[in-house]
């Protein structure tokens, strides 16, 4: 009967862990969406050679609107509803002003379309982390340096991709090369090489 009894007492503990588990990753899932829709924008245009402009005003309304559904538990009273959703509304208005000039006509010129969805992503990531601290909330300022972070490691990965593929070119060639010596060498000497290892 105490097995039984110790069996039934570790069961409530596992479910709350689960359920644990389970919300924690939920209300993590607006942020990873983000982050992954900021990268997969800027792969987008750097392989097109397109800006995307109605993209990135989406996206970055939807980050100002997981900033406002994200801290709207934590806020107490219609007034400073009021003030979290006016505060954000005119931050995230100013990150569109500041996004819709980088992409006039005349500043176009001077930037490769690549780079634009660079600096479009910069701009997004500034203005996350600067509304994740004005939040005061841990998860939108980490969501900007993690969009800010992807800026050089895109550039970076550009960049070196010729590099990685001549290394794996030379890594693949190097071993077929020796698979083949492998595979050539006569039995004799395959014999006699086993041999003097064993001696």
């Amino acid at each position: 009967m105490s097995g039984i009894d110790a069996q039934q007492s570790d069961l409530p503990e596992t479910a709350p862990t689960r359920s644990g588990t389970a919300q924690f990753m939920w209300q993590q899932l607006p942020y990873l969406v983000a982050l992954l829709l900021a990268i997969a924008g800027v792969a987008y245009t750097n392989v097109s050679h397109q800006p995307l402009t109605g993209y990135w005003e989406f996206l970055a309304l939807a980050i100002g609107v997981v900033c406002v559904v994200t801290k709207w538990p934590e806020v107490d009273g219609r007034d400073n509803q009021l003030r979290l959703v006016w505060t954000q509304a005119l931050h995230w208005i100013a990150v569109l002003v500041t996004m819709n000039i980088m992409l006039i006509s005349g500043v176009q010129q001077l930037l490769p379309t690549p780079a634009t969805g660079l600096v479009l992503l910069t701009l997004l990531a500034l203005g996350t982390f600067l509304a994740g601290v004005s939040l005061l909330s841990v998860q939108i300022s980490f969501l900007g340096l993690a969009m800010g972070a992807a800026v050089p490691a895109i550039s970076w990965l550009k960049q070196s991709i010729f590099f990685f593929l001549l290394g794996a070119v030379l890594l693949i060639g190097l071993a077929i090369s020796f698979w083949l010596r492998q595979d050539r060498r006569p039995p004799h000497v395959a014999t006699r090489m086993s041999n003097q290892a064993e001696d």
